[in-house]
């Protein structure tokens, strides 16, 4: 009796510890879940797309470098991005080189660099078409200077 009754407490303490198990993979899987349905911040960013690769040694994302100048000979900040969305990092390959705006989400909290090297999420692109000098170009006409005096 004593040999039936240690063998049916290791099987209740085998039955515990699987439940342990699988209530944390279960709150781990919610907690991902998470952070990547919710965004921490959203905006919108516009420069030069100089850079975009395929990374990963396991879980392959596409990984970019844009560069965002405020002015004619200042120093470039550069914005880095991930893209999940195939068609999304398509688009982005083909307008390199061209002034762009991207929209982006910014996720934070996830655990691995596997879901992406950076925390910014871009979804969409645009192509800016006009771009206006920001300041005045020599020897450019302009409708204020045009007129005879």
């Amino acid at each position: 009796m004593k040999s039936r009754m240690n063998r049916q407490r290791g099987l209740s303490l085998i039955g515990w510890m699987i439940s342990i198990l699988v209530l944390g993979l279960l709150l781990f899987a919610g907690y991902l879940w998470l952070m990547l349905t919710w965004s921490y911040s959203s905006g919108e960013r516009a420069g030069w797309v100089q850079k975009l690769s395929k990374k990963g040694y396991l879980c392959k994302t596409w990984e970019g470098e844009m560069a965002m100048v405020s002015l004619p000979g200042s120093i470039p900040e550069k914005f880095l991005f991930t893209v999940h969305d195939e068609q999304v990092a398509q688009r982005i390959h083909a307008v390199m080189g061209k002034r762009v705006s991207v929209d982006y989400e910014e996720h934070i909290g996830l655990p691995t660099s596997c879901f992406g090297d950076t925390r910014h999420f871009v979804k969409d692109v645009r192509v800016i078409e006009d771009t206006p000098a920001p300041l005045p170009i020599p020897g450019a006409t302009t409708e204020r200077g045009s007129g005879a005096q």
